[in-house]
């Protein structure tokens, strides 16, 4: 039998009701052994429409012989019994029932994507499962689910957006920042410098890589970190939108968030642009320095991977028209985009929100909601 991990919701209706009924049904299906339940938590909606009344999570551990895709039927069967209207993207709704884990199995088709593609970030999931499976592992991240949500709970509240060049990130990283009132961490290419560099790879990339490498660990740095949370424990004893010399204020959100930074980069991309454009013999010398500098930079709560086609990269490296970016080829920014997409895939590099940047407005919704999640 296969273990799998539910994750249960309500909030609308009699929402204990709703939760004790789909976990009576999941026990009574004949395929199925309920070998766990969490206790019920109420939490504030993240995402959808405004004005949505408090939900009550859960969780459940269970054990089945039905194959992923028949226990999603069952999943959607009991939400179909129970009152479920899918009328709006994470709007209300009577009962909510994901299948997060299904034994150490990746999926990724049309009807169904394993392990769960949020579930990594969601205090409202990670609190509950935490009850009945804090030892299952999960399988791209390689971590426990009692070590996602400690992450939580000990990480700095800070996002880092990655991806290849041109894929959008200074722009959702100042979007985000100006949504939640964050700190902007941003880079600051030598334009000039990039030029050269851009031209003649071969001969500028071992000291180009440095100077980025250096740059993003003094920016991450963890010393200057702990002087910025000094600075925003004094911003909180004054209203949040007062604090204009430390964030970008705003009113958009119903509850701002707090104290959080947003960097236009990820430390560990670093790596991924090394591999790109070093020689091989000059890799070691450079991971080295590299491993050293990880040590001392502040690690993200999780990370926005933004991706695009090669050939969509191009197309917008010709739109923005910066005179340093016109020798790169698609297959350049393709190999780069190759080495980003593994770097994030590597085991042990957190929780990482993955996204197609050819809808931004929908990337920074799910960003926002991601961040809001994490709470």
């Amino acid at each position: 039998m296969s273990v799998c991990l539910i994750s249960l919701g309500s909030n609308q209706g009699d929402r204990q009701g709703n939760l004790d009924a789909a976990a009576t049904r999941l026990a009574q299906h004949p395929q199925i052994s309920l070998i766990a339940r969490s206790s019920w938590h109420e939490t504030s909606p993240v995402g959808g429409p405004p004005g949505q009344s408090d939900f009550l999570n859960g969780a459940v551990k269970l054990e089945t012989t039905l194959s992923p895709l028949e226990l999603l039927a069952v999943l959607q069967q009991i939400e179909c019994e129970l009152g479920r209207l899918r009328a709006e993207h994470w709007g209300p709704r009577s009962i909510d029932l994901d299948l997060l884990l299904y034994d150490a199995k990746v999926l990724n088709s049309r009807e169904l994507t394993l392990p769960h593609p949020r579930m990594a970030w969601r205090r409202f999931v990670l609190e509950p499962a935490t009850e009945v499976a804090a030892t299952m592992l999960h399988p791209t991240i390689g971590w426990t689910i009692a070590r996602l949500l400690e992450h939580l709970n000990r990480s700095m509240p800070y996002v880092a957006i990655t991806g290849p060049i041109a894929a959008g990130k200074t722009r959702l990283a100042e979007r985000l920042a100006a949504a939640i009132s964050a700190r902007l961490i941003s880079e600051r290419p030598d334009w000039d410098h990039l030029e050269t560099f851009y031209a003649h790879p071969a001969n500028h990339a071992w000291t180009t890589e440095l100077e980025f490498l250096d740059e993003r660990a003094g920016l991450l740095s963890s010393v200057g970190w702990d002087k910025l949370a000094q600075s925003h424990q004094e911003c909180e004893k004054t209203p949040r939108w007062d604090c204009a010399s430390l964030s970008h204020p705003t009113k958009s959100l119903s509850h701002p968030t707090k104290n959080w930074a947003v960097s236009d980069f990820w430390f560990e991309q670093s790596a991924a642009f090394a591999r790109a454009w070093l020689p091989a013999e000059r890799l070691p010398e450079y991971m080295e320095r590299y491993e050293r500098l990880r040590q001392t930079v502040v690690a993200p709560r999780f990370v926005v991977l933004l991706d695009a086609p090669a050939d969509e990269l191009l197309a917008r490296v010709c739109q923005r028209g910066r005179v340093c970016e016109r020798p790169l080829t698609a297959e350049q920014l393709e190999r780069i985009r190759r080495e980003i997409v593994e770097q994030v895939s590597r085991p042990d590099a957190g929780p990482v929100l993955r996204a197609d940047t050819l809808d931004a407005d929908a990337v920074f919704t799910e960003t926002l909601a991601a961040v809001q999640a994490t709470e």
